[in-house]
């Protein structure tokens, strides 16, 4: 905030005591963390289920407690507390952090001390101010005139009397309980919340001489919930679970998407519902603003092969174009893998004649069912390119299009490669081949797909002619 930079909060006098029609709380919370026993569950989706156990000592009757050092990103809609003996009354999520802004933020209209420090003498001088507002800065009423609080350099100190009872020093849910006795028990809290989030990230080494690649996955936690959760025992879940808070919001397709042929193994590992679940091995502290990094796959020697595709807009035409370099591999049992594969970026390394492994590009997986066939496009190749050529575009008699087009395919590389050549759009027009100089494959209504044989230092022409109804 602007024109504190100088400042330093000095808290005078003790916190003002608690509502005088409830009784204090229960329990003041030790020092550290006030969690018990945590258990959290991450979704892929920006969401959370926290259950924290704590020991209550309540008393007979009614009591407000607090439960410091819930999430900052808490969904207060969803708590839920469970205590034997004790009906909730009320509950507040008190979420105004207190620190040097909020709490002048807080102070308009009260009065302060400044404390203002001669840098020549050292001598200190003190006087009381009203504060005005706080917008953009600091107003002040001093004695009647009327100051503007500057950072210019001078040590300034800003005494209050106390905190104000809405300001917390950490996240904190509050609960009104009725306890039909008195004595210790235990507290089951749970809550949804925001901040805590899981993604998967795979390191791919490549032998291209062999056909083989090894494969390990990460998983990447991340927490921005403004709290640090202690000691948890940790639970992913692959999958992405429905909520009533998403936004549908466009997303771009990527220039490289990968292509997934979804497998139909079943994995051997545990699921709930549809969705399968990586529990860590052991509890884990995950620390706010923090990026915790947790192995969950090192699979060796499994089969692989590099490979080129280049895909053609519907009447696309022009200049030579990079093919995509693609790495193919299955993650089957029979291929080595042998996992379900949650979604994450597939970062790839081959190896260089000196033997250290480089990285060759990068690109991301969706969740991904074992005994799936995985096309995933690296970058563009230097040596390979199409170049595809609109020969004729005729209407004919019975008001129908017939397109001729001709690709003509280069390889520059000292290897022979193979192509997967796709020409797009066909699904619109009741489309038609009439004439093509290599057979095709229609993998879908959309496309037809040519595995076009390129020799060493040589190139290859496919001619295809098309009849469409626009």
């Amino acid at each position: 905030m602007a024109g504190f930079g100088m400042l330093a909060v000095v808290l005078a006098l003790p916190v003002a005591a608690a509502r005088q029609d409830l009784p204090p709380p229960a329990a003041a919370p030790e020092a550290g963390s006030a969690q018990g026993d945590l258990s959290v569950t991450i979704y892929n989706n920006d969401i959370a289920l926290v259950q924290d156990v704590r020991t209550l000592a309540l008393p007979n009757g009614r009591v407000r407690q607090s439960f410091p050092d819930v999430s900052a990103q808490i969904r207060p809609e969803t708590v839920s507390l469970s205590v034997d003996d004790a009906a909730i009354v009320e509950q507040n999520f008190d979420y105004d952090l207190l620190s040097p802004s909020s709490l002048m933020e807080k102070a308009v209209g009260e009065t302060i001390t400044l404390v203002r420090t001669n840098p020549a003498t050292g001598a200190e001088t003190r006087e009381r101010a009203r504060v005005l507002a706080v917008n953009g800065g600091v107003v002040l009423d001093i004695g009647g005139r009327i100051e503007v609080l500057r950072d210019d350099g001078l040590p300034v100190r800003a005494v209050f009397d106390r905190v104000p009872e809405s300001l917390r020093a950490r996240p904190t849910l509050s609960v009104t309980l009725a306890s039909n006795r008195a004595g210790s028990r235990p507290a089951g809290l749970s809550y949804l919340t925001r901040g805590l989030g899981w993604s998967a990230d795979y390191v791919a080494l490549f032998d291209d001489k062999n056909g083989m690649v090894d494969v390990q996955g990460w998983i990447t936690l991340q927490n921005s919930s403004g709290t640090t959760f202690t000691n948890a025992r940790t639970l992913l879940v692959a999958g992405e679970v429905g909520s009533a808070e998403e936004m549908q919001q466009y997303a771009p397709r990527p220039r490289r998407p990968t292509r997934i042929q979804p497998g139909t193994e079943a994995a051997s590992r545990e699921q709930l519902g549809d969705f399968y679940l990586y529990p860590l091995a052991e509890r884990t502290t995950i620390a706010d603003k923090q990026t915790k990094q947790v192995s969950f796959l090192d699979a060796k020697g499994a089969r692989a092969s590099s490979g080129y595709r280049f895909q053609n807009p519907w009447l696309g035409s022009g200049e030579p174009a990079s093919a995509q370099s693609v790495l193919r591999f299955a993650n089957s049992g029979a291929a080595g893998l042998g996992d379900a594969l949650p979604a994450g970026v597939v970062r790839v390394y081959i190896r260089d004649a000196r033997g250290q492994p480089q990285f060759t590009g990068e690109n991301r997986i969706d969740h991904t069912p074992q005994g799936s066939t995985i096309t995933l496009p690296t970058g563009d190749a230097f040596d390979v390119k199409v170049q595809p050529t609109l020969v004729a575009r005729t209407n004919t008699a019975d008001d129908r299009w017939r397109t001729q087009v001709r690709y003509r395919v280069t390889n520059a590389r000292a290897q022979p490669v193979t192509v997967e050549l796709v020409q797009g759009g066909l699904a619109w027009g009741d489309t038609r081949i009439l004439q093509e100089s290599l057979k095709s494959e229609r993998q879908d209504a959309g496309t037809a797909v040519w595995q076009v044989q390129v020799p060493a230092k040589g190139e290859a022409v496919v001619t295809a002619t098309f009849d469409t109804r626009y």
